[in-house]
């Protein structure tokens, strides 16, 4: 029977070797086998312990399990809350969200933990203690929760997802990769080297609509496209192209995209450059 004790330290220490792995080997193999447990067990792990400090509380299968889907729900709300933020939902963000939350987390795991005598408190094994069924009604409870909680937002995501208002009328608008899918954006560039993006656009106005596109890198305005004239239901979609002439870190790539004969952006998206000379 392997022990590890609560486990929060190593999870901590993987924290601070992933930031370093993803700050200086972006596309390593390594990254990838860190990632996946750090986002679908350390957050949720951390914030168990700090719900169910004591040993007994809960066995270790169920420790793992509830620590799975409990990620989840906190990678999900995180995307969310990034989501509408200024730093949008790119994979630097989300870790160094999910890196504070294991921190903050096991700061109140240890000082609930202080509480509890050195017998008490969780030892990591895969052995079923004895039940406690008071311990074991809330534990069933939690699960309950949990569980409905990820049902529910799933749920809710999916019907705004694919059911509009009735009567909505709406453009689409987004970027994507230039192999056409979402992600693979140019994130390191130099400074005078072109980052290449694929724009599209949906028409769901109901209506003809005539669109033009700004694009900013930074504070100057990279290229104009337009204007688009697309009928109802119609798509367009091309690859455009931004530069950067000067040097610097998590630089703002702006894309905003205007009606004829509006002076504001009906809507916007950015990425992210970090820039180098």
């Amino acid at each position: 029977m392997i022990k590890l004790g609560n486990g929060l330290i190593l999870l901590n220490l993987l924290d601070i070797i992933l930031v370093i792995v993803i700050l200086l080997l972006p596309s390593s193999v390594l990254r990838i086998v860190l990632v996946i447990p750090f986002l679908l067990f350390f957050p949720g792990y951390a914030m168990l312990v700090a719900v169910f400090p004591g040993k007994t509380e809960i066995g270790g299968v169920e420790r793992v399990t509830l620590s799975v889907v409990l990620s989840a729900i906190i990678v999900a709300l995180t995307g969310l809350i990034l989501n509408f933020s200024p730093w949008g939902i790119r994979l630097a963000p989300v870790l160094n969200s999910i890196v504070l939350i294991v921190f903050i987390t096991s700061m109140i795991a240890w000082f609930r933990q202080r509480k509890l005598t050195k017998d008490e408190r969780i030892d990591i094994n895969f052995y079923r203690p004895r039940p406690n069924w008071a311990n074991l009604v809330k534990m069933k409870v939690f699960t309950l929760v949990l569980v409905t909680a990820i049902i529910g937002a799933l749920g809710i995501l999916v019907y705004f997802a694919v059911t509009p208002p009735a009567g909505e009328t709406f453009t689409e608008f987004y970027i994507l990769g230039q192999q056409g899918k979402s992600g693979d954006y140019p994130d390191h560039l130099k400074a005078g080297e072109e980052g290449r993006v694929r724009v599209g656009i949906k028409n769901h106005e109901k209506t003809n609509v005539n669109y033009s596109i700004k694009i900013l890198a930074g504070n100057n305005l990279s290229a104009v496209i337009g204007p688009v004239s697309l009928l109802d239901e119609q798509t367009w979609e091309e690859e455009v192209g931004f530069l950067f002439t000067v040097a610097g870190e998590d630089q703002k790539v702006g894309f905003l995209l205007f009606k004829e004969g509006q002076v504001e952006p009906y809507k916007e998206l950015h990425l992210w450059v970090d820039v180098t000379e």
